[in-house]
């Protein structure tokens, strides 16, 4: 092994929670990305929902990067559940990112969530992988979204 590959690396480090590593791989991998998109920028996305009272109702998050959107998380109060609100939270954000020049959305849930309430959106199932704890699998879609125009 010649000095220049060898690892400057000297210590290996496994732990818990690490907020200042978190930030440096999303700054380091952001850039990376960045670059590789002919500069396109990753930015957050995130939708609220609130009662009258200010109570949270349900939430998304996501981020758009170029033509792409997409979700992280997507939650709404158990005793809201079945109200539309997941539909409302969803469309709400896919229209953000058609304003932002996305054409395409991802998102993915575990079995035991919500796989059946995606495809009633217009997404189409891309992949399930399993291993997911208690025999269930993480299930990938993906929509074309219309242009702002359309």
């Amino acid at each position: 092994m010649t000095g220049e590959q060898r690892s400057v690396a000297d210590a290996l480090q496994v732990g818990g929670q690490d907020d200042d590593l978190e930030k440096r791989l999303d700054e380091e991998l952001t850039a990376f990305n960045t670059a590789a998109a002919d500069g396109a920028p990753t930015e957050p996305l995130s939708v609220r929902a609130t009662d009258a009272t200010g109570e949270l109702v349900g939430g998304l998050t996501a981020w758009t990067w170029g033509s792409l959107c997409s979700v992280d998380m997507l939650w709404v109060r158990e005793d809201q559940r079945h109200a539309g609100w997941g539909s409302r939270l969803m469309r709400a954000a896919e229209a953000e990112a058609v304003r932002r020049g996305c054409t395409d959305m991802i998102v993915s849930t575990y079995s035991f969530q919500a796989p059946g309430f995606y495809p009633r959106l217009g997404y189409r199932e891309r992949a399930r992988i399993e291993g997911v704890p208690g025999g269930h699998e993480d299930v990938y879609f993906h929509k074309r979204l219309a242009p702002a125009d359309a």
